[in-house]
C-alpha cells in the first residue's frame, strides 16, 4: 500500500488536532480518536475509501500483531493492566483496602495529609510511569476518598509525579531509554568529556518542567491551590459527589472506567493484606527489570552493571512478571481467610472487567499514534526548529516545539527519539556549549506536551489509576501544566542567555513563587465569589 508523503505538509497536523479538539469539546474520547484515525487514513490513501478501510484494519491489527508475531510491548501493557485490575479487586475483597484506609485515617488527620501521602508515594515509586500511576492510584484512592479529595485532584497528583520522577531518575525505564539516546548523540559528535550517564546527571537540574511540576504538586497539596475546573471538582467532592455515584454528566467512556466495583469486603482484612501485595509487586517488578536487563547483557557478552541492566531491561515483560507475583500474593491473602472460591473467581473477573474501558482507549490511542507516525507529523514539526535563529533562543524554542510535538503525537518517548538527535545536531552546528541545555529543553518539553495531551497513554493511565473521567483529568491538569511551562520558559530563556545553571534556576524559582502566589490569589478569589453568590 503506497501512502502519500506528508513530511513537509501542514496537513500532517490535521488528524491529531481534530482528535484533540473533538475530545475536549465533546468529552467522548473514543469517538474523537476514531475520527482522527479515519481522517488520517483517508488523507494517507488519497481519499480512496477502500484503501483507507484496509489501512485502518491493518493499523488496528498491528496493535495486537506485528511482523507476523504478537506485539509484545502493547500486549504486555494490556496484560499488566488486567493483572493490576484483578489484584486491586482482590485487595478490596480481602478487606485490605478498607483496613489500610482506616489505618491511614487514624494517622493522616487531614485532607492535606491524604494529598501529601499520594504525592510522596508518587515520588518514591519511580521505576516506571505506567506502574507509578496505577499502583499509587490503587494505594492512595481509598485514603483520598475518605477525606473527600476529588478524583480529578488524585489524577493530577498521579500524572504530575509519575513522568517527572521517571524522567529525572537514571534508574527508571525512562532514564535507561534516554541515556541510550544521549550516548549515541555524544558518540556522533565526538564528545568525550563526559559519559552518557554523566550527561544525564548534568541534565537533571536543567529539566525545569519536571522539577517544578513536582514542586507544584506539593504546593497544590499543601496550600490548596484549586483553580478553574479543579475548584469545581473539589467543591463537588466535599459534598460527596464525584466518587462514582453521580454520573449524570459522565461520558459513556467515563462510566465504563468509573464503574464501581460490586465486591463484598471481608471484615477480617488487615493492613498487611494491602501492603504486602503492593510491596511484593514493586520488589518483583524491579527485580524482573534487573533480571531481564542482566539476561540481555549476558547475551551481548557484557558483564552485569546496575545501570547497564536498566538500560537493557525488557520493561513490558518485567511488568508482567511483577504483576503475576503481586497477584499471587493477593490471592494468598484471600485464600487464607477461607473465602469461597466462586467469590474469588467472580472478583477476578470484576477486576479484569474494570480495566476494559482503559484498554479500549489505549488501543485507539496506539492506533492514532501509528496514523500520526505515517503522517510524519513529528518530522513536519521538527522542521520548525531549523532556520536562522539566535542560538540563545534555541533552548526555549526547543522546549515549546517538543511540547507541541508531544501534545500532537501523544508520546513523550517518541518525541525524545525525534527531537534529541535534532537538538544535538543543532547544538553542534551553532554552539556546542548549548548541547546540554538544548537536550534538557527537549526532555522538559516532551513531558509538558505529554501531560497536556488527551491521547497520551500516560495521561490515560493516570485517570485510570484515579478512576477519574479522562477529559476531567485533562481539563483540570492543564492550568497547572501551563503554569509550570511558563516557569520553564523563563528558566530556558535565562539558561540560553547566561549559560549559567544557577542564574537560570534562580530565575525559574522566582517565577515559580510568583506563579504560586497568583494561583493562591485566584483560588481565594473563587472562594470569595462562591460565598458571595
Amino acid at each position: 500500500m503506497n501512502l502519500i508523503d506528508f513530511a513537509s505538509s501542514p496537513l500532517s497536523l490535521l488528524p491529531p488536532l481534530v482528535a484533540l479538539s473533538l475530545a475536549i469539546i465533546t468529552r467522548h474520547v473514543l469517538v474523537s480518536l476514531g475520527v482522527g484515525i479515519v481522517l488520517g487514513s483517508v488523507l494517507l490513501n488519497d481519499y480512496s475509501v477502500s484503501n483507507a478501510l484496509s489501512y485502518v484494519g491493518s493499523t488496528v491489527s498491528n496493535v495486537f500483531v506485528e511482523d507476523g508475531g504478537l506485539n509484545t510491548w502493547n500486549m504486555s501493557i494490556v496484560g499488566f493492566l488486567l493483572l493490576l485490575g484483578m489484584m486491586t479487586a482482590l485487595l478490596t475483597l480481602s478487606g485490605g483496602t478498607r483496613a489500610f484506609a482506616e489505618w491511614a485515617q487514624s494517622r493522616v488527620k487531614s485532607k492535606r495529609g491524604s494529598k501529601l501521602l499520594a504525592a510522596f508515594l508518587g515520588v518514591f515509586i519511580f521505576v516506571d510511569d505506567y506502574f507509578n500511576s496505577l499502583a499509587v492510584g490503587a494505594i492512595s484512592r481509598p485514603v483520598t476518598d475518605r477525606f473527600y479529595v476529588s478524583r480529578a485532584k488524585l489524577a493530577y497528583v498521579l500524572d504530575s509525579t509519575a513522568a517527572p520522577m521517571c524522567v529525572l531518575m537514571p534508574a527508571s525505564s525512562w532514564g535507561a531509554y534516554i541515556i541510550t539516546i544521549i550516548g549515541g548523540i555524544l558518540v556522533s559528535h565526538g564528545i568525550t568529556e563526559y559519559s552518557a550517564l554523566g550527561a544525564y546527571v548534568r541534565l537533571i537540574p536543567m529539566n525545569y518542567y519536571a522539577v517544578f511540576a513536582l514542586l507544584m504538586v506539593f504546593a497544590v497539596a499543601w496550600f490548596g491551590l484549586d483553580i478553574g475546573k479543579m475548584r469545581d471538582h473539589e467543591i463537588a467532592a466535599s459534598q460527596g459527589r464525584g466518587f462514582d455515584k453521580d454520573k449524570e454528566n459522565d461520558s459513556q467512556e467515563a462510566h465504563e472506567l468509573n464503574e464501581e466495583l460490586d465486591i463484598r469486603e471481608s471484615d477480617k482484612g488487615k493492613v498487611m493484606d494491602l501492603v504486602l501485595p503492593i510491596v511484593t509487586l514493586i520488589i518483583a517488578t524491579v527485580a524482573s527489570m534487573l533480571w531481564t536487563g542482566s539476561q540481555a547483557l549476558a547475551a551481548d557478552g557484557k558483564e552485569f552493571a546496575l545501570l547497564g541492566a536498566f538500560e537493557n531491561t525488557d520493561v513490558g515483560a518485567s511488568l508482567i512478571y511483577g504483576g503475576l507475583v503481586g497477584l499471587a500474593v493477593a490471592l494468598l491473602t484471600v485464600f487464607k481467610q477461607g473465602l469461597p472460591f466462586a467469590e474469588i473467581v467472580r472478583t477476578l473477573w470484576i477486576g479484569a472487567k474494570s480495566m476494559f474501558g482503559a484498554i479500549l482507549i489505549l488501543v485507539f490511542a496506539w492506533s492514532i499514534g501509528s496514523v500520526i507516525g505515517d503522517m510524519e507529523t513529528g518530522a513536519y514539526l521538527s522542521t520548525m526548529a531549523q532556520g536562522n535563529i539566535n542560538p540563545h533562543w534555541l533552548p526555549v524554542i526547543l522546549f515549546l516545539l517538543s511540547g507541541l510535538m508531544a501534545f500532537s503525537t501523544g508520546t513523550s518517548w517518541g518525541t525524545f527519539g525525534i527531537m534529541l538527535p535534532i537538538a544535538g545536531d543543532m547544538a553542534a552546528a551553532t554552539d556546542i556549549a548549548l548541547m546540554l541545555p538544548m537536550l534538557s529543553a527537549v526532555l522538559a518539553g516532551s513531558v509538558f506536551g505529554d501531560h497536556c495531551s488527551p491521547i497520551s497513554d500516560t495521561t490515560i493511565l493516570s485517570s485510570t489509576g484515579a478512576r477519574c473521567n479522562h477529559i476531567d483529568h485533562v481539563a483540570t491538569q492543564l492550568p497547572y501544566a501551563l503554569a509550570v511551562a511558563l516557569v520553564s520558559c523563563v528558566g530556558f530563556i535565562a539558561l540560553g542567555m547566561t549559560s549559567s545553571i544557577a542564574l537560570s534556576f534562580g530565575a525559574a524559582t522566582v517565577t515559580f513563587i510568583i506563579v504560586c502566589l497568583v494561583l493562591s490569589w485566584l483560588s481565594k478569589s473563587k472562594i470569595a465569589s462562591c460565598q458571595n453568590a
